[in-house]
Parts: structure tokens; sequence; C-alpha cells
């Protein structure tokens, strides 16, 4: 079976909750692959503040315009040759499903589910995610780290169902390849072993699901 740098698809996705360190990842890799970077515009997002602050009542105005702004940035992909472009994205579509199962109440669930129905046939599947995990402390502390604003408000229960929720989506994953990576002791942050490591295992890796095991341990 050919790996994932043998085939014409070159588009990898690199998922994980809140503070996980996908957005970091990204950019090593693209630079790393000389690849163009579909980054997330979380901070465009007006509702996301209010949303830390309040969850039942902003959380759909909220989901809803996370689903707009990804499947625009999506649709982007479509329009690259992806027969000689390597992207390198810090979220996939589905994300916003996993994040709504959690923050919406069952009615506007329902009618949120309708819409992503609509939208997601419509845009391309990545040729591999690599699903970063991570615990509360590691998440929290990394958050804490970063120092944005208007997450100083994100509750240990809430990232407690974040974890639960990406879990599940992956446990459940059948047609998608996926590289599984416990990122919580392995310093992915920057250049050197452990990300060479990770690099090859990426680029080794040959379709399914598989869960990958470091040896480095770091920061």
């Amino acid at each position: 079976m050919p790996s994932l740098s043998d085939r014409t698809g070159r588009y990898v996705v690199v998922e994980g909750p809140i503070g996980v360190g996908k957005t970091t990842l990204c950019r090593l890799l693209g630079r790393r692959w000389g690849a163009r970077l579909l980054l997330e515009e979380v901070e465009e997002n007006p509702f996301l503040p209010l949303f830390y602050r309040n969850r039942k009542t902003f959380a759909f105005q909220t989901q809803v315009f996370f689903l707009l702004s990804r499947f625009r940035q999506q649709q982007k992909i479509a329009q690259l040759d992806l027969f000689s472009d390597r992207i390198v994205s810090d979220y996939m579509f589905a994300k916003d499903r996993i994040f709504a199962s959690i923050t919406l109440e069952e009615s506007e669930l329902a009618l949120y589910q309708k819409l992503a129905d609509l939208l997601e046939p419509r845009l391309a599947r990545p040729d591999l995610v690599v699903y970063l995990q991570a615990s509360v402390d590691v998440l929290l502390a990394r958050i804490s780290k970063r120092g944005r604003y208007y997450e100083r408000d994100i509750s240990r229960s809430y990232l407690a169902q974040l974890i639960e929720a990406y879990n599940e989506y992956f446990f459940r994953l059948r047609e998608q390849a996926a590289l599984i990576v416990n990122a919580s002791y392995s310093d992915l942050s920057k250049e050197g072993e452990a990300l060479d490591r990770l690099i090859d295992a990426i680029e080794r890796h040959s379709g399914g699901i598989v869960t990958y095991v470091s040896d480095m341990t770091g920061v």
C-alpha cells in the first residue's frame, strides 16, 4: 500500500481540543514541506468571547458563525491544485459537529445538523487527519501560556467534555485515515527529534487508523 507521501492528494489536517498545539504543529509541517497553510480564523468570530462567558445563550450563534466561516475557508481547497500543492490545515470541517454536539440544545442541534449536512458533501476530504490528544491539565496550562483574553473563562469541565467528544468521534471513525498522537509528553512545538519522528510517521502512514507511540519525552 502506498504511503502518504506517494499519493497524488496531499491534504493533511491536524486536529484536537483547544490548546493541544494544532496550529503550532501545522506551521512546522508547512515549513518542512513547503506546504500551503489553511488556518482557522478563530478570532474573527464575534460571538466566541460571549460564548465562553455564557455558553447556553450564545452557543447557537457561535456555532453557526463557525460553520459558515469554516465552509467558506474550506472551499478554497477546491480551487487549489491537489496534484502539485501540499496543504496543511489546523482543523477539519467535521470539527464543527464535535463542538456542536456538546454546546447545543437538542432543537438547536437538529437545525444545525441540517445546515452541516447541506454543506459538508461539497468539500474535499483530507488524506490524513493527525489527531493530537492531551490531558485537561496540559490543555489548561497551554491555554494559560498563550494568554488569549477570551479563553480565560474556559472551564475544566468544558475541556473534559470536549476531550470525550473528540475521543468518541475518532473511536467511531471508519472511512477517514487518521494518526492518533498523545501530545502531552513529546515536545512537538519546535524543530527537533520528536518532531522528526512524528513527521516520519505521518509520511509513512498507509491508511486506516493508527496510534502513534513516541519514546521521546519533553516539556
